[in-house]
């Protein structure tokens, strides 16, 4: 443990059974919603006067709200779709344009849902959550609409040609579905379909789907055949239809935890096995099986490395072949981090050092040829192909500096700029330079440093997460930009383990019993940060949600003498009660299982709510939340509050009445809580 480790906590402190808060898990209890009200008004009122809060959320809400900025898209047959919010449309519009159209200045958008006139008509507080649009005529979409922004949605079928709802349609009340189309009159889907007749739930023990059916329209969904299921211990099971000419499949998957899955194919009601490494990320496309071990993987006499690719014939697999083509191995510094197909390509997207280098393969011969046409030093990313029909691609690039752009063209021939985002901060004279730091295992952990060239030193704000095999690669901080480095901060992004930045061993050494390295990586940065000179210890900060949050909480409990201000936003806390809330028992792959003594003894130094004292001194804290989440629960950040004021210190708190898991339901809203944020930093790291 480090030496920045903070004072063991008491076994009162530790114990479950004492917690004298768990009432504030009560999402929506008006006991906990008033202390919510009474924690929100005040931070409001201090940190949300004064004419820079002003500013900074001026300026952010701006930056999401601009008609400049790129409307990305993705192609459905002979349209372009795009989800769109902007200040006149504050939740949304749902729409649709042609190539031609769309490369213009001024596209013509062919509007198929206005989210703020439903929102209107029906008195719902609707926020978008996704479409799915049935081959090949789109014409018909299954609609996912989210109250407040949470995870659970509603879901409607809609007609595209005639702009309404089908009267007919499929049809499923709030719940965390699942739903895909099969052909027109049939889609398989996930849901609490209520006690089974064994007594068992159809949901997992995570909140999610378990059993899958095949459902037909104007059919009663107490009809519905069950095709596949999973155990109620599992993360999740579904099914889903592969509709590739000519390919046409059925394919069914158990997540039995949330990095293991066990993967079938169905073939007249029987599941045949895929016999992949539970922990492999694997796809079959056409003729072929891609399969990416995440942990060593012997097969016959060959070894394959964590992170390589492989592709196999797909039928002479399932029938005992396991003659591999190696399409990329991994080394110390280089790392896949995405494969996308074209009709005629396989495009391999990696990271060299944290920084993207593209790949392309002719699919078969699986031979290089030249990517020509992508800027260098970027990050650079596939966002849209539609192999069934063509070789089109459309990429993204941007970095720290640079505005994303978005570039169109054929895989394999040279990319042209077709959309540009508006520059939002002045960066001509900001530098971007990348360092490392040494943990105290002695890896190397890179980081990335963003600053104006006149600002050698000052207020720095360290930003990490280190968690789910997340990378965090560079891209254009429109918000951060204007709000802090524009301002004279200091701007880091900590590539510590636990994220993907090289590979799955990034990220599996750092899983439970390996879990303090996340936090001594991202201890061992704040540490090079003050020793290299760009700050000091009362004027770092440091930011982060969700998985982030919760590394935010340990800095708070085992690290507090590295930093002057912590942001912790929709954490996870109570380590010991987060597999009970929500979907929390998904993530015991991760973390640990507190039911399990051998594992609660790991997990028990980085719970930051069983490591809360009262004579510790603690950085200055931003707790933010949503009560709308519910993916993390906001008990946990309530609990840590109330806790912390308990022991006598002072918090700062707010709570989102709605906003999901990030934490906002539109644009307002977002920079709102990016304002506040800022703010808050400035205060505690600059005006002094």
């Amino acid at each position: 443990m480090s030496d920045n480790a903070g004072p063991e906590p008491t076994a009162a402190a530790s114990a479950q059974g004492d917690d004298p808060f768990l009432w504030l898990e009560d999402v929506t209890g008006d006991r906990a919603l008033d202390w919510v009200r009474a924690h929100n008004q005040p931070t409001v009122d201090d940190l949300g006067s004064g004419d820079r809060f002003a500013a900074l959320e001026a300026e952010a809400l701006e930056v999401l709200d601009t008609d400049d900025r790129i409307p990305y898209v993705r192609r459905r047959g002979e349209y372009l779709y795009n989800f769109w919010r902007d200040a006149t449309n504050p939740k949304g519009l749902w729409r649709r344009t042609t190539l031609d159209s769309y490369r213009s200045d001024a596209p013509q958008w062919d509007v198929l849902i206005d989210v703020d006139a439903l929102a209107a008509a029906e008195d719902e507080n609707w926020v978008w959550a996704g479409a799915t649009v049935l081959r090949p005529d789109y014409r018909h979409a299954l609609v996912s609409l989210s109250r407040g922004g949470a995870d659970a949605t509603v879901i409607r079928e809609f007609d595209i040609d005639t702009r309404s709802w089908v009267t007919d349609g499929f049809v499923l009340p709030e719940n965390k579905s699942s739903i895909g189309w099969i052909d027109r009159d049939t889609v398989y889907v996930g849901t609490d379909f209520g006690p089974q007749p064994d007594g068992s739930s159809s949901l997992t023990t995570s909140g999610y789907p378990r059993i899958t059916k095949r459902w037909t329209r104007g059919t009663p969904l107490s009809d519905a055949v069950e095709v596949f299921a999973g155990l109620v211990d599992d993360v999740s099971a579904g099914a889903g239809y592969d509709s590739t000419p000519g390919y046409e499949r059925h394919f069914a998957s158990r997540a039995t935890d949330f990095f293991n899955s066990l993967r079938y194919e169905i073939r007249d009601g029987e599941a045949i096995a895929i016999d992949v490494p539970t922990d492999a990320h694997s796809a079959v496309r056409l003729d072929w099986l891609l399969v990416m071990p995440r942990s060593e993987w012997v097969l016959g006499e060959q070894t394959f490395a964590p992170g390589s690719l492989l592709v196999f014939d797909y039928a002479e697999y399932l029938d005992g072949g396991r003659t591999a083509t190696v399409l990329f191995t991994p080394d110390a510094h280089t790392s896949l981090a995405d494969y996308s197909f074209t009709r005629s390509h396989l495009i391999l997207t990696t990271l060299r050092d944290v920084q993207t280098e593209i790949t392309t393969l002719s699919l078969g011969d699986w031979a290089p040829i030249e990517t020509p046409g992508l800027p260098e030093l970027a990050t650079i990313s596939v966002l849209d192909t539609d192999p069934d029909e063509s070789d089109e691609i459309f990429w993204s690039a941007s970095s720290f500096t640079t505005p994303p752009s978005l570039l169109y063209g054929q895989s394999g021939a040279a990319a042209e700029v077709i959309k540009q985002s508006p520059a939002f901060f002045d960066s001509a004279d900001v530098v971007a330079e990348q360092r490392f730091a040494t943990s105290d295992d002695g890896t190397t952990v890179p980081y990335f440093v963003v600053r104006r060239s006149d600002v050698t030193s000052g207020p720095t704000l360290l930003y990490g997460y280190g968690g789910f095999e997340n990378s965090l690669t560079p891209g254009y901080m429109a918000i951060a930009g204007r709000g802090w480095v524009a301002r004279g901060g200091i701007y880091v992004i900590a590539n510590i383990r636990g994220g993907g930045e090289y590979g799955p061993s990034w990220h599996t050494q750092a899983q439970k019993a390996g879990r303090h390295k996340v936090y001594e990586d991202f201890s061992s940065v704040a540490k090079a940060l003050v020793a290299e000179g760009l700050t000091t210890r009362r004027q770092l900060g440091a930011q982060g949600g969700s998985n982030g949050g919760l590394l935010m909480g340990v800095m708070l409990t085992r690290y507090p003498d590295l930093f002057g201000a912590l942001v912790c936003q929709v954490p996870l806390i109570d380590m010991r009660r987060f597999h009970l809330l929500l979907a929390g028992a998904s993530w015991v792959a991760e973390y640990g299982d507190p039911d399990d003594p051998e594992q609660w003894a790991f997990m028990e130094p980085f719970s930051p709510y069983q490591n809360l004292r009262a004579d510790a001194e603690y950085p200055q804290l931003l707790v933010t939340t949503s009560t709308r989440d519910d993916r993390v629960h906001p008990g946990h950040a309530r609990k840590l509050v109330a806790r912390l004021e308990e022991l006598g210190h002072a918090v700062a708190y707010y709570e989102n009445i709605e906003g999901g898991h990030g934490g906002a339901a539109d644009n307002k809203q977002a920079a709102f809580k990016s304002a506040l944020a800022y703010e808050f930093l400035w205060r505690a790291l600059g005006d002094g």
